[in-house]
């Protein structure tokens, strides 16, 4: 293929305006012709000594440099032939061809906002160039841009009708925006055509298990995996199919193949896990299960099915004991209502806190207003999202500001009350922080983050009861009130419910080593040497 691209090349006698004079263009193009040659009887390196000799006399040459990429791609020296194709782009910014090369190349190494500009410009060149389509599909699809990846595979399919991989990718595609039905038919009809395409019984599978045919995609991964056996991926999709139909001894052993891949897969040594279990395998179930909490102690199922090999091997209490913690982090699961507009607003954050640093208010609170457009988000949730980040930098007097401000347009505004008794609790006010609090929940008895604070100010004030009570009742995971509620239960006698929040505190905060520190300080004191080792123990193991 590459050859014909050469050949059209020197047939044009493309070069850059302005390279080499009119006089000298018959020579080059004479000796880019015998490397052509060369290059098509099978003697490429003869080839490409006639392009280096006739680069070192004309450097600037487009032609020979995208003919010496072409070379290197021919050879397997991909990233040589990429920087080789960039050269020659640069000298000729108008080749279609070097725009298209260039493009698969950014989209190979993951550049995939270049490689869309690059294609973007070949296919205004290369109007019908149905692999330019082809790979600016492919590059929206990675970039998250399906509907404009469906736009351009049909513009493919419409240049090259009979193009199998066309439809392979037409098939993807089309089962990736929900059209599974779809899809599934232009990917048997790729596979009817040419069953060697690569990882169509894949593309197979996955639609089939999409559409909810567990069967037919156990086949067709299995299919994959015969064809691909160090395709982590099939393997994947074998496994999880051969689970939903309770195939265990063979979900088992494709779990086992993952994992000689991928020694530390953690889905992968939780599913085999659960066929250990279902097998009564109970001790290998208890190896594997305690391996994922080691890597990730916030695994809940691990727990559930650690509690049914322990009970299998007839091992009662640390079965009760593993039941009790999955139940315990299966209620903190809950503590999402007041987290979920938080970490909506994390892909904005940065860029706030830029504008505000830049004295740019206004163009923050417009950045909130349009990254929420459509949600139920109010205009007084931006003043809290810009005060409470006003608060985050440290000043005070603005922050302060904008919550009032959010409370002046809408008093029962979520969060301001909140954020303002946080920050009187910084401040070392307890009494405003409480006010604040109960103002907050006046308005929604429900809001998870203010029942933590309560509790939070009911610890600093060493009222151990309402503190227990108002931090489990708002399910939270975060590690420093999970220490407060640890540490209210020890003032109770309550050390079994202790014990349990310390192996929550210990899975949510095993990153923060201050935390750790001041857990096991706090176990030591309550005379839990055997918890505060083993917890210690398997911070160690990670």
């Amino acid at each position: 293929m590459f050859l014909l691209s050469a050949a059209l090349l020197v047939a044009a006698g493309a070069a850059a305006p302005g390279q080499i004079t009119k006089s000298a263009q018959s020579p080059l193009t004479r000796q880019l012709r015998q490397a052509l040659t060369l290059a098509q009887h099978g003697d490429q390196p003869k080839a490409m000594d006639l392009v280096l000799r006739l680069l070192e006399q004309h450097p600037d040459f487009a032609p020979a440099i995208k003919l010496k990429g072409m070379l290197l791609e021919e050879s397997g020296r991909t990233a040589e032939a990429a920087a080789a194709y960039e050269d020659a782009l640069k000298l000729a910014p108008n080749d279609g061809d070097l725009l298209l090369k260039v493009g698969i190349y950014k989209l190979a190494t993951g550049k995939k906002e270049e490689a869309i500009k690059l294609l973007q410009e070949c296919i205004r060149i290369l109007p019908g160039d149905g692999d330019a389509q082809y790979y600016l599909a492919e590059a929206y699809h990675l970039n998250g841009q399906d509907d404009l990846a469906l736009r351009a595979i049909r513009q493919s399919l419409k240049a090259e009708p009979d193009n199998i991989s066309v439809w392979q990718k037409y098939g993807e595609l089309l089962c990736g925006t929900g059209d599974c039905a779809g899809g599934l038919r232009w990917l048997l009809k790729a596979q009817h055509s040419d069953t060697t395409l690569p990882r169509i019984d894949y593309d197979i599978a996955a639609s089939d298990y999409n559409l909810m045919d567990l069967a037919a995609a156990a086949q067709y991964a299995a299919r994959a995996v015969l064809s691909q056996p160090n395709d982590v991926t099939a393997l994947q999709l074998l496994a999880t199919a051969d689970v939903k139909l309770a195939k265990w001894q063979e979900a088992r052993d494709a779990f086992q193949s993952i994992l000689t891949f991928k020694t530390d897969d953690i889905e992968a040594l939780l599913g085999l896990g659960q066929c250990e279990v279902e097998l009564r395998n109970y001790p290998a179930a208890v190896d594997q299960l305690q391996s994922v909490l080691r890597l990730d102690p916030t695994r809940l199922l691990a727990h559930f099915y650690l509690s049914r090999a322990f009970a299998g091997m007839g091992r009662t209490a640390d079965a009760q004991h593993e039941a009790a913690l999955h139940q315990l982090m299966m209620e903190q699961m809950t503590f999402v209502r007041s987290t979920q507009s938080e970490e909506r607003e994390n892909p904005i954050k940065a860029r706030a806190r830029q504008l505000l640093a830049e004295h740019r208010q206004q163009d923050a609170l417009q950045l909130y207003r349009e990254h929420f457009q459509g949600t139920a988000a109010t205009p007084a949730d931006a003043y809290v999202f810009v005060g409470k980040t006003y608060l985050f930098m440290g000043d005070t007097e603005a922050g302060v500001r904008n919550l009032h401000h959010a409370l002046e347009i809408q008093p029962t505004v979520r969060g301001a009350y909140t954020y303002e008794g946080i920050l009187a609790l910084k401040q070392g006010d307890l009494k405003a922080a409480e006010n604040d609090f109960r103002a907050e929940l006046a308005n929604d008895p429900n809001y998870q983050l203010a029942i933590a604070e309560m509790g939070e100010v009911r610890y600093h004030q060493e009222r151990w009861s309402d503190a227990a009570e108002q931090l489990a009742k708002s399910r939270t995971t975060t590690p420093e009130l999970l220490y407060m509620l640890c540490d209210s239960y020890f003032h109770l006698g309550k050390v079994s419910d202790a014990d349990l929040t310390a192996e929550t505190l210990a899975a949510y905060g095993r990153n923060i080593p201050e935390v750790m520190k001041e857990l096991n300080d706090l176990l030591l004191r309550n005379e839990q040497t055997e918890l505060a080792q083993r917890l210690s123990g398997n911070l160690a193991q990670k």
